[in-house]
């Protein structure tokens, strides 16, 4: 018998893997009540000299030790999206791992220690770099071994641009018009699929945009090309309400966010459904928004005057309650490329903080 997530899973097995995949895809979930998942997001292991992207390779065995100990489930992420596409429960203490770039020590440090738990993941793999063999990126003979074994293998883009700007790189500079923008956003991940194809013999099923960024053209052009999902860089859980085109994942790295208490913290947390954001995640053009705001789908779960709206430039505000509507009126203006603004309030009957958060990206034109 394999005990996926015991810990006694011997590391030659692949059959784990393929055994929760299939499980978990026809029969996900005996309860009905659903539960908010959490998306993990690493980078490197054990490369202190990384110190922003990297995690303690005893740290993280730590995790994932903790994530045995205290009865989670980690799923495989097909399982998630599967039940978000088809509006199925989520289970209840959950949670997904996902690793981005595809750097060497995915392969010699993390996997093995994932193996010995029996933890499904996936990794985002930033196709170029493969491609043209950088240094300290694992190899496509790597990637098929890791596939075979279960692992499973997606999409990072194939050059890794910031693609939520229309001059990325070039702070200043003229930009792209909209057609020439959302060409190149086209013609990137249709390289990156091409490559897969050719070398993992199939298509990826799902994205996850380089540094996290995105805007309502991204997400068209995105859309456009057939991807089942996409992953964002945005922190928060995962609920039944959130959209397959945003999946939100919690970045686990550097000091403080790759320390056991933060990682105890975002297990705690729950979604804040939103919808009708202001502003919106379109290419900003107005460097001081007159109010921040999002409408709540449900606003009876959330005790009165515990809503807040933080913005990465402007801090913390306490947000005013208008029936479903929250806001706080603003007249500082942004000066930051990019802002994540983060709308939060306390649940009534759990006491957990519920989050939502959204990107904004200045269009510098």
């Amino acid at each position: 018998m394999l005990l996926c997530n015991s810990g006694r899973v011997p590391a030659s097995s692949a059959s784990c893997f393929l055994i929760v995949f299939f499980l978990l895809s026809l029969f996900p979930f005996a309860s009905t009540a659903s539960a908010d998942v959490v998306v993990f997001i690493y980078h490197r292991f054990g490369e202190a000299q990384y110190p922003t992207t990297n995690v303690d390779t005893e740290r993280f065995r730590e995790q994932m030790e903790f994530l045995q100990s205290e009865g989670y489930h980690v799923l495989p992420l097909s399982a998630l999206v599967n039940s978000l596409k088809e509006k199925r429960p989520l289970p209840e203490k959950s949670v997904v791992i996902t690793i981005d770039d595809g750097y060497a020590s995915v392969y010699t440090e993390a996997w093995p220690i994932l193996k010995s738990f029996g933890y499904p993941f996936t990794v985002f793999l930033y196709a170029k770099a493969v491609e043209k063999k950088y240094r300290n990126f694992i190899t496509w003979e790597q990637a098929q071994e890791m596939h075979k074994a279960g692992v499973d293998i997606q999409d990072h883009s194939y050059s890794h641009s910031r693609f939520g700007s229309k001059n990325p790189g070039m702070s200043g500079m003229p930009g792209m018009n909209e057609e020439e923008y959302r060409t190149w956003i086209r013609e990137d991940f249709k390289r990156s699929r091409e490559i897969f194809l050719k070398r993992m013999g199939r298509l990826p099923q799902y994205l996850a945009l380089p540094y996290g960024e995105y805007n309502s053209l991204v997400h068209e052009e995105v859309k456009s090309l057939g991807y089942d999902a996409i992953l964002t860089q945005d922190p928060g859980p995962v609920s039944e309400a959130t959209p397959l085109v945003s999946i939100p994942r919690e970045p686990i790295l550097g000091n403080e966010w790759a320390s056991m208490h933060h990682f105890k913290m975002v297990l705690n947390r729950v979604d804040l459904p939103i919808t009708d954001t202001i502003p919106e995640s379109i290419p900003l053009k107005d460097s001081m928004p007159e109010k921040f705001s999002a409408r709540l789908l449900h606003p009876e779960r959330y005790r009165p005057g515990s809503f807040g709206i933080y913005v990465s430039e402007l801090g913390w505000n306490q947000a005013k309650q208008e029936g479903d509507v929250i806001s706080f009126k603003n007249n500082v203006p942004l000066k930051r490329r990019t802002n994540r603004v983060m709308v939060s309030a306390r649940e009534k009957e759990s006491g957990k903080t519920a989050v939502r958060f959204w990107l904004l990206i200045k269009d510098e034109n």
